[in-house]
């Protein structure tokens, strides 16, 4: 499974909690945007928990230690604190990419059908008779022509 591919998971695991709990959706993009910016803000740090040589049981002691001065929502905090377990933290950039396209994806309404889904078949299946008939009649006056 590529890193991309285990972010997607992920990210759709926490809207789809956060969807259920009823939870401010927002508020956990920014929360998990605030924890990726840690990393930039503070390269030696992302250098220790990034770093695959540092031992998974001090990754997972310095983010808790960071999740109990920055008291996220108990959702954001136990995905970033599995992720330090399983030391996935490396994904947490490509988690929050994930999560803000699916969250405008939840966001964005969804127009409504302009008939019902049972005429579509048909529909389609007239248009797509009709399409062929034409271009047969167009090739068949084409070679006429030649």
């Amino acid at each position: 499974m590529t890193n991309k591919t285990a972010a997607t998971r992920y990210a759709r695991a926490l809207l789809d909690v956060g969807v259920k709990e009823k939870a401010n959706l927002e508020q956990l993009s920014q929360e998990l945007g605030e924890f990726v910016d840690l990393f930039t803000q503070h390269p030696s740090l992302a250098k220790v928990l990034l770093n695959p040589a540092v031992p998974v049981q001090r990754k997972t002691a310095a983010v808790n230690e960071l999740l109990q001065r920055a008291t996220p929502t108990p959702m954001v905090a136990k995905l970033i604190a599995l992720l330090a377990e399983r030391d996935r933290l490396v994904l947490l950039p490509d988690v929050l990419a994930s999560y803000r396209e699916r969250l405008l994806d939840h966001q964005r309404p969804v127009a409504p059908s302009r008939c019902p889904l049972r005429w579509i078949p048909r529909s389609l299946a007239a248009s797509s008779r009709a399409s062929a008939a034409r271009s047969t009649t167009a090739a068949s006056r084409a070679s006429s022509n030649a």
